[in-house]
């Protein structure tokens, strides 16, 4: 694997560490702040929002500018946004401080994975957008534990100002690593927008939204889950995490590993294996030790359909994939953002710290029946498309001559 992945993946580390490790510090924030756990969990939701809308909108721009160039400035929106959520006097300020880091989020991995994927072989892209992945994967073993002890020793603030300094890393490694790469030529933004018109394309995205979406259900909410309902202490929230980013790892790389072999049957073993692990939460959730093998697990099983989804979307993009890899970006996050309110509000409801965890399963259970439908449907454009080629001229020739 090329040298420059490392440098995607330093930069994939940072942002991984701001987008997660807000998960195990809504307690104090909230206190901080006097708001409530739910409305405090805003800021999971307002950050993938921010995704969302950053993904297509700073991708568009940097259809101007070259690649190398345009990560260099993305990190930078990264360190801003940071900076002012470890300032900022009020709840209003942090929100929108985590906003602005996340305009920069999506564009990142969408134009990263674009790149990383042009720098090996074609049957190693998912490989090569899993290595740059495991930045992100590697921030919940190390970034976010750490950042969620730092937070609960000495104060949130300072988590997010080591990571503001995480992005200046970030952004030295794209300097020093990345090669110069050309602005893309020929690129045309209705040819970028075209590729939405592929069903598969969108039904690839909603699959991303509701696969993922189930991890972040259970996830959002796992300090307050962990410690009013297994019984663990504050500072196990810390290891929790760890075990979390563990199973990200390793499903991470498995699912780079496989979907380059066998991209459909690893989404239905991943997508099946989740719904029934997060249905099973709500009881796990109970034991000590049950709890932290099932986190465990709800890591590894939603880290593994992150490869195979980007390069369904990459592969049914082809020729324009550059805004369509970077909006299932903001898919990922559109269904964080989703599942942390449903969370919010059945929380809300009273129905208690474990009821996120069928939210997550429902969601995950949609996104299996959804990989289903696309794979019969291509299954059925195959058909068609071979009978009618079948029935061409030059095709009954070649039927008579076989």
């Amino acid at each position: 694997m090329p040298l420059a992945l490392l440098a995607l993946a330093i930069g994939a580390f940072g942002i991984g560490t701001t987008e997660f490790v807000i998960m195990g510090l809504l307690p104090q924030v909230a206190g901080d702040f006097g708001v409530s756990i739910p409305t405090a969990g805003l800021l999971v939701t307002g950050y993938a929002l921010g995704v969302v809308i950053g993904a297509p909108l700073m991708t568009v721009l940097g259809t101007k500018v070259p690649r190398k160039r345009m990560l260099m400035l993305l990190m930078g929106l990264f360190i801003v946004g940071n900076l002012l959520s470890a300032v900022a006097p009020s709840f209003s300020v942090m929100l929108i401080g985590r906003v602005v880091a996340s305009l920069a989020h999506g564009a990142f991995f969408g134009i990263g994975s674009v790149v990383a994927a042009g720098l090996v072989a074609p049957d190693k892209k998912a490989g090569a957008i899993a290595m740059m992945f495991t930045g992100l994967t590697v921030a919940n073993v190390v970034g976010v534990p750490l950042g969620t002890l730092i937070g609960q020793s000495v104060g949130w603030r300072v988590t997010f100002a080591i990571v503001a300094g995480l992005g200046v890393i970030g952004l030295a490694g794209i300097a020093k690593l990345v090669p110069d790469l050309p602005k893309p030529e020929g690129v045309r933004l209705r040819h970028e927008v075209a590729a939405f018109r592929n069903t598969q394309v969108l039904l690839a995205m909603v699959m991303t939204v509701l696969g993922f979406g189930g991890v972040f259900a259970a996830i959002t909410y796992i300090a307050p889950m962990m410690t009013h309902v297994a019984g663990f202490a504050d500072g196990s929230v810390t290891w929790l995490l760890v075990l979390f980013g563990l199973g990200m790892v390793g499903g991470n790389l498995v699912g780079g590993k496989f979907a380059d072999r066998a991209l459909m049957p690893m989404l239905y073993v991943s997508l099946g294996s989740l719904a029934v692990v997060l249905a099973l939460f709500t009881v796990t959730a109970h034991n000590k030790i049950a709890a932290a093998v099932t986190i465990a697990l709800i890591g590894a099983l939603g880290f593994a359909t992150v490869p195979p989804l980007q390069k369904r979307v990459l592969d049914q993009a082809h020729g324009a994939p550059t805004l369509a890899s970077a909006v299932n970006i903001g898919a990922f996050n559109l269904g964080n953002a989703l599942s942390a309110w449903l969370g919010g509000i059945v929380i809300a409801a009273g129905f208690g710290y474990t009821a996120p965890n069928w939210v997550g399963a429902v969601l995950a259970a949609a996104a299996l029946v959804l990989a289903i439908l696309s794979a019969a449907l291509e299954r059925r454009t195959s058909v068609h498309g071979a009978v009618a080629a079948a029935g061409t001229p030059s095709g009954q020739r070649s039927a008579v001559h076989h």
